[in-house]
């Protein structure tokens, strides 16, 4: 019965071989410093604006609505705001602070939030606010108001 026992052990020894070989090929392929893991970090978002009216009047506020959709969820992300208004006369600010200056770059602290316009002319005016992130991605949108004076 021994003597059954060692045939048989002799005959799968090529076997053993080779799943060991086997085995080390894939540890050490899978293993390899080519394949090093990559976090994502930079997410593209979108900007979602409620409707504004058309006209304004001088001295009138309108109420715009801001929402940042992210596409991925990274937690250190910083959203930036910045305008310039080439046409007409007004101001631009965040809920009751100061008003923002044309240009400049404030950081904003909700991904939900609403500015202010308020009109200081009687002719039609426009301006653009650039939305950025902190790895370089940027949304512009565009506002024009009629006005209505």
């Amino acid at each position: 019965m021994i003597a059954i026992f060692n045939k048989f052990r002799t005959g799968l020894l090529p076997l053993y071989v080779f799943l060991t070989i086997l085995t080390a090929s894939v540890t050490l392929v899978s293993c390899s410093k080519g394949d090093e893991l990559e976090i994502q970090n930079d997410f593209p978002f979108g900007v979602n604006v409620m409707p504004v009216p058309k006209d304004v009047s001088n001295g009138q506020t309108v109420e715009i609505r801001i929402t940042i959709q992210r596409s991925g969820n990274y937690s250190n992300t910083q959203y930036f705001l910045r305008y310039f208004q080439f046409d007409g006369q007004g101001t631009l600010r965040y809920y009751d602070e100061p008003p923002y200056l044309p240009n400049d770059q404030y950081q904003l602290p909700t991904e939900q939030f609403r500015l202010y316009y308020t009109s200081t002319s009687s002719v039609s005016q426009s301006f653009d606010v650039w939305i950025s992130d902190s790895f370089g991605n940027e949304k512009q949108i565009s506002f024009q108001f009629n006005s209505s004076d």
